[in-house]
């Protein structure tokens, strides 16, 4: 037997749609809100009405939310508004995606109207149409028909599963919905208060009203969801250019003042903020980052060597080999300093008052101006910001709650960037989502990277010239001594501190020359073994061939056995030698100063990167004059300084598509050195940075250690090491580092 049969919803269906789908009441408004703006109104009212003065609801409590949108006739009535999942606004977005006004349509699921059923249980909708001519255009006018529509849900339960107390099988079809006709129309043509101003309204527009409310309402709740309302457009938009506008009102007072608030906001971005970062810009298909920062131009590519050393860069683009399914966007971001020195009060220093306001907001994310909910919340991290800072380490990080920000879709230019049925944020469905959560994260990566980490040297540099300018301990000391000048009691005293401020000084300048030197021998051994490890490996594997050719007890060719060991004996030897040029790092021998032909430690240096250079088809030249280079040092800091400098080349080399050379000029004439290459050189913005402590242009393949410490020990001599600043020291067209070894009498 065959039976057709039709799908037929229970009426808990509607609690679904409204009151479990829509997460709170904030969502729930600002889904009605919506189809105001879709319906082109120049102004939506939300007002709760005859509430206590703390806004305890009374039985009689209601929420009106009225607009003077294009309205509704009975056809849409009938045919959209009561039925769920309406295609209609779909339809009409696959035809023209704009309303007669411009805007773009936000609605496409035809269930955000159930929306209302999270607020209340009775809903009474009064909606008068706007004319239009006869090829649909809206005109000035409204019908002569008002129609009202009721729903009466209070004799049910939440879960629509009895009705008046009785369990029944309720179903959507056993839920009746009165449609009365009113003509002439008089409610929708009333005057109305926006503020401090009364206005007459157009003859068009939607009322619905909410009563038999089901939540609890405070002061402090209305007071954030007028707050969070006035974010459903973007934070930074100047209102008076805005064709929309939204009011929250108690009767007829407004709630709270959010251009009060927002104005304070907008003071403390402009005024506060350390970088402004405007007019971003990321193209998709050219995968092209511009932005300006403080008023200056930056363009960035994904081929660009500080962008791909990034580790977030590295973990989701380095072999991608698809296009990006993002879209092109568009962002504005300030970065706050919150460590600024109260003590200071720089022009960067925030007060309690504007650290709270600052942590009130995050980065929000808007399509065609109008706020993608929850981002943006203090609440929601999107973006993965302090997942990222808990798991790798907060300091390489912007932390989440010192950038306020703007990142503006479409739908046209991002429509695989699509909002969830429940308002919660965007679809994580194929790679769209993630493409365009780990470009932002790339951003925000570079900006911590590169200008933020230069204005943390900036700012330490600065207190450390403002300490010295306030006198060090030992002139403080000096100038006590000559105020209490024959005071035996104050003088001994201040003898004791000196004395005991000695010590201490002494034991602090030997532990940072000691952290100095571990960390120089960590980073050189990590590239020496590099290789050491590679021919140990080959050894232990021949090895591991004879023992199970000699397990099979069978003749053995005496002549190839000596070959095979003669071969694992050269791989071994390669090690010692290396092994021993990597000893002279150790603390044991750094004590022992003495001459040295730098010629001999550089060609240590290269045997160790010989491989690596032939690997990537680097050519490494020398120029020397006749008379030797000899420098007075330890074997230890020549190589630390020359592995540092061939390690920087070797990986910018790498980022180049063009022959890749490095010349050495050796001038014992002059007791300098050069080291160049013809990579992508030093920018001019990090020349005043690349010698400073985890400073580095590497991302995450950098410590920002090894130009830092070839500087201290080169100093320890009296020596220098500097980027190249004259043209006939500057050999190739990359990177060249001079270093001077004359010392000063």
């Amino acid at each position: 037997m065959h039976e057709s049969l039709t799908i037929k919803p229970y009426a808990r269906l509607l609690t679904m749609l409204g009151d479990q789908l829509i997460k709170n009441e904030l969502i729930a408004l600002s889904e009605l809100i919506k189809n105001s703006y879709d319906a082109d109104a120049s102004w939506v009212r939300v007002s709760f009405v005859d509430f206590e003065e703390d806004f305890t609801k009374k039985p009689t409590s209601k929420i009106i939310i009225e607009d003077d949108g294009n309205g509704m006739d009975s056809g849409i009535l009938k045919k959209h508004w009561l039925n769920p999942a309406t295609p209609e606004k779909l339809k009409k977005k696959k035809k023209n995606t704009t309303t007669q006004l411009g805007r773009v349509l936000q609605g496409e699921k035809g269930i955000g109207r159930f929306a209302i059923f999270k607020l209340g249980k009775t809903i009474t909708i009064t909606t008068r149409r706007q004319l239009q001519d006869d090829k649909g255009v809206f005109v000035e006018g409204g019908d002569d028909h008002e129609y009202v529509l009721k729903y009466d849900f209070s004799k049910y339960d939440e879960d629509f599963i009895t009705e008046d107390g009785e369990e029944k099988d309720l179903f959507l079809d056993n839920l009746s919905v009165s449609l009365d006709t009113i003509q002439p129309a008089s409610i929708v043509s009333k005057e109305i208060v926006l503020g401090s101003v009364k206005k007459t309204r157009k003859p068009h527009g939607t009322i619905i009203e909410i009563s038999d409310l089901k939540t609890s309402w405070t002061r402090a709740r209305v007071e954030k969801i007028q707050k969070e309302v006035g974010k459903l457009q973007p934070i930074f938009a100047d209102k008076g250019g805005s064709d929309f506008s939204v009011w929250i009102c108690k009767n007829e007072d407004l709630v709270g003042g959010y251009d009060s608030y927002k104005e304070k906001l907008n003071k403390c971005l402009q005024n506060k903020s350390v970088f402004r970062i405007k007019k971003g810009v990321f193209n998709c298909e050219s995968k092209l980052i511009s932005f300006e920062i403080n008023e200056q131009p930056i363009k960035l590519s994904f081929q660009d060597p500080e962008i791909r050393g990034l580790d977030t860069f590295t973990k989701h683009f380095k072999d991608l080999k698809r296009n990006l399914e993002c879209g092109d966007f568009s962002f504005e971001f300030y970065i706050f300093d919150l460590n600024s020195n109260s003590i200071e009060k720089t022009k960067y220093y925030l007060d309690k008052e504007e650290v709270d306001l600052i942590k009130e907001h995050r980065i929000y994310l808007y399509r065609d101006g109008l706020r993608v909910m929850p981002y943006g919340d203090p609440s929601d991290d999107w973006l993965g910001i302090d997942i990222a800072r808990g798991t790798i380490r907060a300091t390489e990080f912007l932390s989440n709650d010192q950038v306020v920000g703007c990142v503006y879709i479409t739908q046209k230019n991002n429509p695989l960037l699509r909002d969830k049925t429940n308002r919660e944020g965007l679809i994580d469905e194929g790679n769209a989502l993630d493409d365009f959560i780990s470009v932002l994260q790339v951003i925000l990566r570079y900006l911590r990277c590169k200008p933020f980490a230069q204005y943390l040297i900036e700012k330490n540099k600065k207190a450390e010239i403002d300490r010295i300018k306030k006198g060090l301990p030992s002139e403080l000391i000096e100038t006590a001594k000559k105020k209490f000048e024959g005071d035996d009691k104050a003088l001994n005293f201040l003898k004791s501190f000196e004395s005991s401020y000695s010590q201490e000084k002494r034991v602090y300048e030997e532990r940072i020359k000691k952290t100095e030197n571990l960390a120089a021998v960590g980073l050189s051994v990590e590239t020496a073994s590099h290789d050491m490890m590679i021919f140990l490996r080959r050894g232990l594997e021949a090895l591991d061939g004879i023992i199970r050719e000699l397990s099979f007890g069978e003749e053995i060719d005496k002549d190839h056995l000596v070959e095979r060991l003669t071969l694992i004996k050269g791989n071994f030897s390669i090690i010692e030698s290396q092994m021993k040029d990597v000893q002279l790092l150790f603390p044991s021998t750094k004590s022992k100063t003495k001459n040295i032909d730098v010629n001999d430690i550089m060609d240590k240096v290269y045997n160790l990167y010989r491989r690596a250079c032939n690997e990537n088809n680097i050519n490494v030249h020398f120029a020397k004059t006749s008379k030797p280079l000899i420098v007075k040092t330890t074997d230890a800091v020549l190589l630390q300084v020359f592995i540092n400098l061939f390690d920087n080349s070797l990986y910018w080399l790498k980022t180049v598509n063009r022959e890749r050379n490095i010349l050495i000029t050796i001038d014992g004439d002059n007791q300098r050195l050069i080291f160049s290459d013809n990579g992508p050189g030093v920018r001019e913005e990090d020349k005043n940075y690349i010698f400073e402590a985890f400073y580095s242009g590497k991302g995450q393949d950098g410590r920002g250690l090894g130009l830092y410490i070839a500087r201290q020990l080169l100093d320890r001599y009296d020596y220098s090491i500097d980027v190249a600043e004259f043209s006939t020291d500057k050999k190739l067209p990359g990177a060249n580092f001079v270093l001077e070894f004359i010392r000063e009498v």
